[in-house]
């Protein structure tokens, strides 16, 4: 069950189909896990349909007609089934994964962090794996700009809390941290950036110049 959720604003933003497409496949790998945000998209898109209902309609080239009905043979979109299994992925990243965390290529930063890069088609933020040993640190970093953050396995804790699978975390750019993954375990989350990290130790800050923005 999670403990720590999307800001409400976020929320209405993925239900308006606003957030770009990492920010919104981030959102909806946390709908996964939680029944509470599934009420709340749901009562938004219900209002949003409600709403729309209510425009007059505008008249759309016939290319745009023939490219919709062209997607009703599509697959049916991902549901919000919770993962069964502790090694079990939420639907949409499974998709985009295609296979388990074994497979993927793993950048080794620093002794405790490693980082895979995947690709959604976003342009504007980086969407990557962060493996953190157990007991080991990322680095105390801040952001240029905003950090979505989803726990997949196992958990961390910083200055603001402790968070488990299927917690999110949402940073600003001026916010600043030390994530440390529990001991009994390493922990994997899911990272969208539109800024890349930038340590603030002494010993690190030779690596700034490196960290840079992996979007696309």
């Amino acid at each position: 069950m999670a403990h720590h959720h999307p800001q409400p604003e976020l929320l209405v933003e993925y239900s308006a189909g606003a957030l770009a497409i990492g920010q919104a496949a981030c959102v909806s790998a946390h709908l996964s896990y939680c029944a509470e945000c599934r009420k709340t998209t749901e009562q938004l898109e219900t209002v949003g349909s409600s709403l729309m209902e209510r425009l007059q309609p505008e008249p759309v080239a016939e290319a745009v007609l023939e490219s919709v009905l062209a997607r009703l043979d599509d697959p049916a979109p991902l549901s919000y089934q919770s993962p069964a299994a502790s090694d079990q992925l939420p639907g949409l990243l499974e998709r985009i994964i295609n296979g388990d965390f074994s497979e993927l290529v793993w950048r080794r930063v620093t002794s405790a962090l490693s980082i895979s890069y995947l690709a959604t088609g976003d342009r504007e933020h980086e969407f990557a794996l962060y493996r953190i040993a157990a007991g080991g640190s990322i680095p105390h970093h801040r952001h240029g700009g905003s950090e979505m953050t989803l726990v997949l396995e196992g958990g961390f804790s910083d200055s603001s809390g402790v968070y488990h699978p299927g917690d999110f975390v949402y940073r600003e750019g001026s916010d600043s941290h030390a994530p440390t993954a529990i001991d009994d375990g390493e922990c994997i989350v899911l990272a969208v950036l539109d800024a890349p990290l930038k340590f603030t130790q002494w010993r690190y800050r030779w690596m700034n110049p490196f960290l840079q923005l992996r979007a696309g």
